[in-house]
């Protein structure tokens, strides 16, 4: 597959490469961008989750793939699938859809565009039969995403993690099935 994993109209979506940890650091880890993630990273922490998006590729040929915008070359967020592994989650396993981008490329539709070809990807390649994505109740903006994307919420599915501030807990989810996913795009 190489790096490329997918190309929209504006984006390339490809597996991290070397330097991206640190252009990450650059674009993506500010005090806004990662407000509701438990707030910016060190580097250490960014290149450990590029490893597991590295095992991720050689284990399922999936994982979070860098968004770079065609017309700049700029890297403009992440987007991508894993599986639920946090230990108090109550669906472990289950495929997850995750996203970032950069804060002067919000209201942009990049976050859609990253996401749909995603989704597409993961249901036409049957990865799974349903696909996850999870934040934080205050994080309105990303669950009214997840709401337009057609997911619907599972509040048996919601859980604390005592490593988010009180603000940002619980955990929320929200579920889409690939046959409701596939009957809008036909």
């Amino acid at each position: 597959m190489g790096d490329l994993v997918l190309e929209t109209a504006r984006l390339v979506l490809r597996k991290p490469q070397d330097g991206d940890a640190l252009l990450q650091m650059e674009c993506l880890n500010t005090p806004a961008v990662m407000e509701h993630l438990g707030g910016p990273k060190e580097l250490h922490e960014i290149e450990a989750k590029h490893a597991k998006v590295e095992a991720s590729f050689a284990r399922e040929n999936f994982g979070f793939m860098m968004a770079i915008e065609k017309a700049t070359g700029d890297m403009v967020g992440h987007c991508g699938l894993k599986r639920v592994d946090h230990p108090l989650a109550k669906n472990i396993g289950d495929l997850e859809v995750g996203w970032l981008i950069r804060e002067d490329r919000w209201r942009m539709g990049y976050a859609s565009e990253a996401v749909c070809a995603t989704l597409d990807m993961a249901f036409a390649r049957e990865l799974a039969p349903h696909v996850v994505a999870l934040t934080s109740e205050r994080n309105a903006p990303s669950w009214r995403f997840m709401e337009k994307l057609g997911m619907v919420r599972r509040k048996d599915l919601d859980f604390v993690d005592p490593a988010f501030a009180e603000r940002d807990s619980p955990t929320i989810v929200y579920r889409l099935d690939s046959h409701d996913w596939l009957a809008r795009a036909a």
